[in-house]
């Protein structure tokens, strides 16, 4: 079964195409968007062991010329630095501007190899491949390219929207059960800021997600992508609309910083994050409490932290300053309304708003 939705942008428009044991399948799939013969795989060593020579043989039996390019495995490796090699490994090769580079591993892979197709030569195609949950629904569509710098997550990047994302579920059987259950905090994400249908089926339904049952994860993934291209379509550089995706994420983001990148994995910050938004939200009266207990109780059901590691009020405060999301000394929030809605939130003073989170939703991370 395979499952295709589009993401409507005019003439960058693509599809996605959801399935299990869809991977031999790829080749064709690039044809069908005319993507270019001459393509850079970019993966990681674990990713590439896995499926690079079952990629390469395919690519190749479709007519593609398609080589490997390796980059080191983890957040801490999605840097400038990493994307200076890829540029020398590119021009070494010969690539020009008749050449497109896949994505194929997880969210450092894809934000890495779109960002390095966006300014390569001024702009190649790229395609995404992922073999993560965080990456399947969350940061292989849309366009979100990019590297961290040190003093942040992603302050260095660019919008650029793939021609193609191919997702086979089946990856998910090799993903490392903490980093599978990692993704399903972006999951759980989508069900709070826009479907409450959602939300409770993953409640009701969640086991089958955890013992990794096609259909299950078929439908929670393509509900995932139709929401977040919904949001994309309406708003592709976060100009108003799309910033609700970042639910989570702000406070997520500083777990990230504060605990050194790849420490803690994103979607577990993000859980962490949701939490505490809801317990904001619930203090300034947009949710009840038993709003935040319900995310609560659906992230730890999905075996997900949902307290911030101790640090610092004011390493927090400091970190969540540095965030994109602030303009002119104020923070904008993702904040739930209940359960299924959500709204931009402009907190001008920071540090008294959220002081009594984070007082309250801090624990020592077990060793």
């Amino acid at each position: 079964m395979i499952k295709t939705l589009n993401v409507g942008l005019g003439e960058r428009s693509y599809p996605i195409h959801i399935g299990s044991g869809i991977l031999p399948l790829l080749g064709q799939s690039l044809k069908a968007v005319s993507f270019p013969r001459r393509v850079a795989v970019l993966t990681n060593p674990t990713v590439g062991h896995l499926y690079a020579a079952q990629v390469l043989e395919g690519l190749r039996a479709a007519d593609f010329a398609a080589t490997d390019i390796l980059i080191p495995d983890g957040e801490e490796y999605k840097t400038l630095e990493t994307l200076q090699g890829v540029f020398d490994a590119l021009i070494a090769q010969g690539f020009d501007r008749g050449c497109g580079i896949l994505a194929l591993g997880g969210g450092v892979v894809g934000d890495l190899a779109g960002f390095a197709a966006a300014v390569y030569l001024r702009g190649v195609p790229f395609a995404q491949v992922p073999t993560t949950l965080l990456a399947q629904v969350d940061s292989s569509v849309g366009g979100k390219t990019g590297v961290n710098h040190r003093l942040g997550k992603n302050l260095i990047g660019a919008f650029y929207q793939p021609r193609l994302v191919h997702i086979d579920v089946d990856t998910l059987t090799t993903l490392p059960e903490r980093e599978f259950r990692a993704g399903l905090a972006e999951v759980v994400k989508y069900g709070v800021i826009r479907d409450a249908d959602f939300f409770a089926w993953l409640e009701q339904q969640g086991c089958e997600l955890l013992v990794l049952k096609p259909e299950a994860l078929i439908k929670a993934v393509g509900i995932s992508c139709q929401i977040k291209a919904d949001i994309v379509e309406v708003d592709e550089k976060e100009g108003g609309l799309r910033a609700i995706l970042n639910y989570g994420h702000t406070l997520g983001h500083a777990v990230e910083l504060l605990s050194g990148y790849g420490s803690v994995r994103h979607g577990e910050a993000v859980a962490m994050g949701m939490v505490a938004a809801a317990a904001l939200a619930a203090d300034l009266g947009l949710a009840g409490d038993k709003d935040r207990r319900r995310i609560e109780d659906l992230l730890r059901a999905l075996h997900l932290p949902v307290r911030l590691p101790r640090h610092a009020p004011e390493a927090y405060l400091e970190a969540l300053m540095r965030d994109k999301k602030v303009k002119e000394g104020s923070l904008n929030l993702i904040l739930n309304r209940g359960i299924g809605a959500c709204e931009v939130r402009k907190v001008a003073d920071p540090a008294r708003t959220l002081l009594p989170v984070l007082e309250r939703f801090q624990e020592d991370l077990p060793a």
